[in-house]
């Protein structure tokens, strides 16, 4: 009888402790923040090793589009504010929409240095294609809309731009020469693929746009799930907005 006790003690131990070790929470994560993500994944991971996160990465809107239908995710990282918030009326999600990190965006060219006529690059005539993030999907698409529009060249270079369903595509549209120049995010110009492409980048000024605030959320699924609220409380840590800071991200207008 006692030995029956002790190994029904230690199969509740056991069944206890593998699904501790089992735990997860699934974060979808706008595309800019690829580079910076993972990380903070990486330290997320050697601070809580138990911790299991599954990071996928793409547009925000999509990700948006995905939730309201029901996709069966945890926390959502977006490029903006403003999905969050429209996730939080439509009840989707659970926490208010945490401000993590404020984005800005830049031109970029592989074989011209747009540091020389700015913006006015993109009306050579030499500038065939210009890579830009689908501005209906993409808070960075459409805040290189904004910018091209301050300046008043967008109707005339509007022909030439051709759309990434992300960020992070339009970089890679710009880097392997499907494109001339592109609007890419500072995190994607920092990161160590698009270094070692040996490009040149311009820094948009900040007066051409509005702010790049983006925002995080607990969403409906991930109601009681442990992990997902501490990789949320995580972001906020010194050691995430070190990285964030390193990838030019700023927590402050």
């Amino acid at each position: 009888m006692l030995f029956q006790r002790i190994i029904l003690t230690l199969s509740f131990y056991t069944i206890g402790l593998f699904a501790y070790s089992q735990q997860k929470a699934n974060i979808v994560v706008a595309a800019n923040m690829k580079s910076a993500m993972d990380s903070i994944v990486s330290i997320y991971k050697a601070t809580y090793p138990n911790d299991q996160i599954v990071v996928t990465y793409g547009s925000s809107g999509k990700f948006y589009e995905q939730i309201m239908n029901g996709a069966p995710f945890d926390v959502f990282f977006s490029a903006d504010m403003n999905y969050p918030e429209k996730l939080i009326k439509n009840k989707k999600a659970i926490t208010r929409v945490k401000l993590y990190a404020i984005g800005k965006i830049v031109l970029w060219s592989k074989n011209t240095n747009p540091n020389l006529k700015k913006i006015d690059l993109l009306t050579d005539p030499e500038i065939k294609k210009i890579s830009i993030a689908t501005p209906t999907t993409a808070p960075y698409g459409a805040k290189s809309v904004e910018s091209m529009n301050y300046y008043k060249i967008y109707d005339k270079v509007k022909d030439k731009l051709v759309y990434g369903e992300n960020i992070a595509q339009t970089a890679q549209f710009v880097a392997f020469g499907a494109a001339d120049a592109g609007f890419i995010a500072l995190s994607d110009a920092l990161s160590p693929k698009m270094k070692k492409e040996n490009g040149f980048y311009y820094l948009i000024p900040q007066e051409s746009y509005s702010p790049l605030n983006q925002g995080c959320v607990i969403l409906k699924h991930g109601y009681k799930n442990a992990v997902a609220k501490r990789f949320y409380e995580f972001i906020s840590s010194k050691s995430a907005v070190d990285i964030l800071t390193y990838f030019g991200y700023s927590q402050k207008n």
